[in-house]
């Protein structure tokens, strides 16, 4: 397994990966919007605050159908690089991954098949106000409900969670800092330097907020931290893992947003007296995203605790596409579940960096080379 890396808890993370070498998962991705998102200069997933409005939608619309010739939602312009949508799109179409698609909590909804879960858009984390706590335990027991449900289709494989949130590496920041994960300097993002002051003086100025309003020393409910300054796709891809692991396995297919996921799910867990078995869930990722020396991934996922890692070691040095190799100059990273979605395809089909590569290359050649 040269192409999969395991970079914390090694031999869960090596018994996990032969446990489902030869195995075909299926992908859930969970969509969802913070208006942190649209602050100027947080993100770079949409060149402008109003084209990231509609990245999410756009993303899934070009997961579920690949390239159109007139979508309803075009590809966002980012500051350098294309959409991680282009590799997920590429490796579970050629071999043949089942899809599903969440709305947690879009402006509008995607033009595609997917499931409405009852959520909405956060406000913006500054607020110390992004959900109304009622919307949260609504896709907390939407995701338990479908993390079982997508546990026992996958018949004793495993599923992998995927997400699209634009400015979900900051409220991503905001939740472990208040789960009391000291990450500061630690999670990633779309930039290739990562705008760490930036990010520190939103979360702060929301868990500012969001103190004055908590009172006495009892243990806080993990769904109340989400409500004041997190996003929809947290809660639900918690909730997701944490039944779905009682089933089977669980890839959480990301970088600090799935390390945030895996902290929230555990101090549910914990909270609510909930049975899980986490050592049957790992984060999985690019190594982009590892190997982004302005963050620190595999730090991170020690602070969180017990989270296993593991990455891809899919590379774009090579690719004859100037929009793919970006992302060896640290544009984009990760995102969409495109890590995860190279981890499946190596564990499913035993593919290499040479099948991943052409697969990827070949449908960034229909539309560049046509």
């Amino acid at each position: 397994m040269t192409m999969l890396r395991v970079h914390t808890q090694s031999l869960q993370g090596q018994q996990w990966l032969r446990r489902y070498w030869g195995h075909r998962p299926q992908l859930a991705c969970i969509l969802g919007f913070t208006e942190t998102g649209l602050i100027p200069g947080i993100s770079a997933a949409g060149a402008s605050p109003a084209d990231r409005r509609t990245t999410a939608i756009a993303d899934a619309e070009f997961l579920y159908y690949g390239p159109q010739a007139q979508p309803t939602y075009p590809l966002p312009p980012l500051v350098s690089g294309v959409s991680p949508a282009w590799v997920t799109h590429a490796l579970i179409a050629a071999q043949r991954i089942p899809l599903q698609l969440f709305d947690s909590g879009l402006p509008v909804p995607p033009p595609v098949p997917h499931i409405n879960l009852g959520g909405r858009p956060a406000q913006c984390l500054t607020t110390g106000q992004a959900l109304p706590l009622a919307t949260v335990q609504t896709l907390f027991l939407q995701g338990k409900r479908w993390g079982q449900r997508l546990a026992r289709q996958s018949s004793g494989s495993y599923v992998v969670l995927g997400e699209c949130v634009v400015g979900g590496t900051t409220t991503a920041l905001a939740l472990l800092l208040g789960l009391g994960i000291p990450a500061g300097n630690r999670v990633n993002s779309s930039h290739p330097t990562c705008n760490h002051d930036q990010k520190h003086q939103v979360v702060a100025q929301g868990l500012d907020h969001w103190r004055k309003q908590v009172s006495g020393t009892d243990p806080i409910d993990p769904l109340k931290l989400v409500a004041a300054i997190g996003d929809p796709m947290q809660v639900v891809a918690a909730a997701m893992a944490l039944t779905a692991s009682c089933y089977g396995g669980v890839l959480l297919a990301g970088g600090a947003q799935m390390l945030a996921v895996y902290a929230l799910a555990r101090a549910i867990a914990a909270y609510h007296h909930l049975r899980w078995y986490p050592g049957r869930i790992m984060v999985g990722t690019t190594r982009w995203v590892i190997e982004d020396g302005t963050s620190d991934a595999v730090g991170l996922a020690q602070l969180v605790g017990d989270a296993a890692l593991i990455s891809t070691q899919l590379s774009f040095q090579t690719s004859r596409y100037p929009q793919l190799r970006c992302y060896e100059q640290g544009f984009v990273k990760e995102g969409m579940a495109a890590g995860g979605s190279a981890i499946a395809a190596t564990l499913y089909q035993n593919w290499d960096q040479a099948q991943l590569l052409h697969c990827i290359e070949a449908l960034l050649g229909r539309v560049s080379d046509g």
